[in-house]
């Protein structure tokens, strides 16, 4: 797949970057840039208006083939439009979904094919009150704002590891887009915060048009847009959310975020990857087993340099093979400088207890790449501000405030039994993702905090992008 970003870097940002979101399209329809209230958001029915002739009018240009689609939606609400107010003015909901399309180049799309053009048109032409041109704005803009959703959910993105398909982001079908528009408390909040994508776009994107940031910081701004198309809108339930640029992790519930802590990821050499899979259960007293480089980077030469006792210390247990029943053997029996030089391989793994380095607890949502969430004893880690050092899996600050929630109870404080497993009242999805630009934590602030990019999938920019116009922390 070839990234939208990867061609939007190669030809350079479009000037219309610095243009103010809603500036083109009230300055096109001859509107006031100010409107506050429903009856300055657009033009309104003539006096002499009656809505059944809107009704009919509606009806009659549903007719076309083009709108053939959208009549089962406008029967079922007994064909009231939705991008017009009451009183016949033109819904604020319809100028920002112009404005979105018009700026879809943004998004690595062709605002032709959305036919932004045809929407401004169609605007332009109802200010007439004409029911017919009113019929014909209706059923244009649900079309486009149709095709708008359908084409960003699949519009292309980084590259993320899937569990399954039911994690990935899904085009819906014209009628469930229009439905969720309809059923949302508010369509102008609900097209403002592009409510069918997750919750991080609408900020990073509304970014791009804002003026203050530089053009290596928009760039940076497009990469980081690529990785968040990545994941679904996830408007309902629950979700773990594992920024591995920014070392932190959320917790989801209904779109917004209830909990937060920092974590651990992965070195550079062994960078924890863009993935999504759905926790399922945890195990208490974990048992580590020692990944096979760091037995014979490791463990092979601290054996080697202080002998067998090394792992009676260290609360390590050497086994006869992979298998969960292989028994222990004897650590004296192992040819560890054909294990410390690479040529055999010994499976060693630690035993619970404080030293573990597991901790107490670890997440699990399996998969091929071996990450998963866990406790560690290490939580000298957390207090430092670059926290890549794990071997890929995501260490957590506090595991027991992870696992209360996961588990919707506390965790049990004695569990006398190594491995413990202790599902979890249903599966909760959980994606890992890189944003090295992100939504500033202060209330009521717009503003970006720009990252380092300790794993260089930015290309050497966030270097330069460093340093901008926000200073604050994301939280």
């Amino acid at each position: 797949m070839t990234s939208s970003t990867d061609r939007r870097t190669a030809r350079g940002l479009p000037a219309r970057l610095a243009r103010p979101v809603l500036f083109g399209c009230f300055l096109a329809l001859g509107l006031p840039l100010a409107a506050p209230a429903q009856a300055q958001q657009g033009q309104s029915f003539r006096d002499d208006f009656a809505r059944d002739d809107f009704t009919g009018a509606l009806r009659s240009e549903m007719d076309g083939r083009a709108a053939s689609e959208l009549r089962p939606f406008y029967a079922v609400r007994g064909w009231q439009p939705l991008w017009l107010e009451a009183d016949g003015s033109v819904r604020q909901a319809a100028l920002t979904l112009l404005d979105q399309v018009e700026g879809a180049e943004m998004d690595g799309l062709n605002p032709r094919r959305l036919k932004a053009q045809d929407l401004a048109k169609a605007l332009d032409r109802a200010r007439s009150g004409d029911p017919h041109a009113l019929a014909r704005l209706e059923l244009t803009a649900s079309r486009v704002y149709a095709g708008w959703v359908a084409a960003l959910r699949g519009a292309d993105h980084a590259p993320m590891i899937y569990e399954s398909e039911a994690l990935a982001p899904v085009v819906p079908t014209t009628m469930a887009s229009l439905q969720a528009a309809a059923a949302s408390p508010s369509l102008d909040q609900h097209m403002a915060k592009m409510a069918w994508m997750h919750p991080l776009y609408a900020p990073l994107r509304a970014a791009l048009f804002e003026r203050g940031y530089s053009d290596v910081q928009r760039r940076q701004l497009a990469l980081n847009l690529d990785r968040v198309r990545a994941m679904p809108a996830l408007g309902a339930g629950r979700y773990v959310l594992v920024d591995a640029a920014g070392a932190r992790l959320w917790m989801y519930e209904n779109g917004k975020p209830v909990d937060s802590m920092k974590v651990v990821v992965g070195k550079s050499d062994n960078q924890t990857p863009m993935m999504a899979g759905f926790l399922r259960y945890a195990i208490l007293n974990p048992y580590w087993n020692v990944p096979d480089d760091l037995v014979a980077g490791r463990i092979a030469h601290n054996v080697l340099d202080k002998g067998p006792a090394y792992l009676k210390a260290g609360g390590y247990e050497v086994l006869d093979g992979w298998d969960d029943s292989a028994p222990p053997v004897d650590p004296a029996t192992v040819d560890w400088s054909s294990v410390a030089s690479g040529l055999s391989q010994v499976r060693v793994r630690q035993l619970p207890g404080r030293s573990n380095f597991m901790g107490r607890v670890k997440f699990m949502f399996p998969n091929a790449q071996g990450i998963y969430l866990h406790d560690t004893p290490d939580k000298a880690l957390m207090r430092k501000d670059e926290r890549t050092a794990s071997s890929g899996c995501v260490r957590l600050e506090d595991a027991a405030r992870l696992g209360r929630w996961l588990l919707e109870k506390p965790m049990p404080r004695q569990v006398s039994e190594a491995e413990k497993r202790l599902e979890l009242p249903a599966p909760v999805p959980v994606y890992i993702t890189y944003l090295t630009a992100f939504p500033s934590a202060k209330p009521g602030s717009s503003a970006i905090v720009f990252r380092a990019d300790p794993y260089g999938r930015d290309g050497g920019i966030t270097q330069m992008a460093s340093g901008g116009p926000v200073s604050d922390t994301a939280r």
